[in-house]
């Protein structure tokens, strides 16, 4: 965090060169929340570059009062759900009424059953066909290890909320695993 800040005051200073490494540092995070977002990775990269522009011309207003990564990402997160809306496209998420059917238990106990690499394969399906609030929350709190309330700053959402977001993706996540093992969605893969 102290290194983002040293790199915020160079570039305010003048140092424009050094702005590059604010970039290379967050530029897989602040796509990846935007395409999940949106949805397209051509749409996703030209509101990645819109995002640090933005960010740039706006780094004189960090109050520095959250870390430098919550602000950029809370910046990408807005960007992308206001491009959503305008352009009225609806994301869909998973169908609660497959997910249902299937219990915990049973989920839980299919996926021992499979070895470590089958596990990150499905895994990573899953996490494709999560719900756009979900996925971004999953990841900021499991890859980033951001905390529930720098979460909560990032989307807007009331910590609460992030806890409860984070409880029911990870049921659908269990639950969904389950039910593309027993449909053999990803057999070939596995």
């Amino acid at each position: 965090m102290n290194k983002d800040l040293e790199y915020v005051e160079k570039v305010l200073a003048g140092n424009t060169r050094a702005y590059s490494y604010l970039v290379d540092k967050y530029r897989n995070m602040v796509f990846t929340i935007i395409v999940k977002i949106l949805g397209n990775e051509e749409d996703a990269e030209d509101l990645s570059q819109e995002v640090f522009l933005k960010v740039y011309k706006s780094l004189g207003t960090f109050k520095r009062k959250s870390k430098f990564s919550t602000w950029i990402y809370r910046i990408a997160y807005n960007e992308a759900i206001t491009k959503t809306r305008k352009r009225k496209h609806v994301i869909q998420g998973l169908e609660n009424d497959i997910i249902e059917n299937y219990t915990k238990d049973k989920a839980t106990e299919s996926l021992y059953e499979l070895s470590s690499d089958k596990q990150k394969l499905l895994l990573e399906e899953v996490l494709q066909k999560l719900p756009e609030n979900g996925y971004i929350i999953i990841t900021l709190y499991y890859k980033e290890d951001f905390s529930v309330k720098e979460i909560s700053k990032i989307t807007g959402m009331s910590e609460s909320n992030v806890k409860v977001t984070l409880h029911r993706t990870r049921s659908k996540m269990q639950r969904l695993m389950y039910v593309l093992m027993k449909e053999n969605l990803i057999s070939k893969e596995l």
